[in-house]
């Protein structure tokens, strides 16, 4: 497949301030629908915002429209109070305040050094405290839900499953794709989107967790740089994750939405 801007080009993308490499999901659904990169922003025919920190600011550029410039801030305490507003339950605790088990996170993204913890407990600086979403399936395995979204809806989901014991690890016993129609119902979806515009995500991954006991899901990560595809999909999920993922970027840089200025009113 390749994109082509009316029926003479590829689309040219330019990312700022960092080259994405290959391994970095953004770069390989372009590569895969043919996109070339610019170095140049004004002879692009968009812009990705794309700099791998938790808080940034996204480059001043003239010209092309400029994607995920207003998702400057991905930190677990952010993410989870932008949750809180859109779906209306919390995720983050007190930690002195709670009792029994609860998850221990880092602030910055990426670290990947969860841990549970016994409440009550004195919180430690760098650190945020989350309920405990129990994704178990009584045998032994922990499910989590990665979401691929562009234009804030949800793509496709990778259902990765994981020993209980490693719930925070970053390798998977198996993963497999799925339909987000098959995964999340129209009111979590509508949800989906709606926090994606509250966090100004034009393109990236949700970590999404369903708890076993009161049956709804907690976006507990929001990753704009993301890897991809998951290592333990089968070969056929990988072609098909880049084909659906690849159209979808090309939808998005095709028809490009107005990026407001930041502060302003989500589009």
């Amino acid at each position: 497949m390749i994109a082509r801007l009316g029926a003479t080009r590829p689309f040219r993308i330019h990312y700022a301030p960092d080259d994405p490499r290959p391994w970095y999901l953004l770069k390989g659904a372009a590569l895969w629908a043919g996109m070339r990169t610019s170095d140049n922003p004004t002879q692009a025919d968009a812009t990705f915002y794309f700099d791998d920190t938790t808080c940034g600011a996204p480059p001043t550029i003239g010209g092309p429209p400029l994607f995920n410039g207003r998702c400057t801030d991905i930190s677990k305490s952010h993410v989870a109070r932008t949750f809180a507003e859109t779906f209306g339950y919390p995720l983050l605790l007190d930690p002195q305040a709670s009792t029994g088990e609860i998850v221990e996170k880092p602030e910055k993204n990426g670290v990947h050094s969860g841990r549970i913890v016994r409440a009550p407990v004195r919180p430690r600086d760098g650190y945020v405290y989350q309920r405990l979403v129990d994704t178990s399936d009584g045998r032994g395995l922990v499910h989590d839900l990665r979401t691929p979204c562009v234009r804030g809806a949800p793509v496709l989901v990778w259902e990765k499953t994981k020993p209980v014991g490693k719930r925070f690890a970053i390798h998977n016993r198996r993963a497999r794709l799925r339909n987000p129609a098959d995964v999340f119902s129209p009111e979590e979806l509508g949800q989906i989107q709606a926090f994606n515009r509250r966090m100004g995500l034009d393109w990236g991954g949700l970590d999404i967790l369903r708890d076993r006991h009161d049956g709804r899901i907690y976006i507990v990560d929001v990753n704009k740089t993301d890897l991809g595809p998951v290592i333990a999909l089968s070969w056929p999920d990988k072609i098909r994750s880049m084909n659906r993922l690849s159209r979808a970027v090309t939808g998005l840089v095709g028809t490009p939405i107005e990026t407001p200025a930041a502060g302003g009113p989500s589009p």
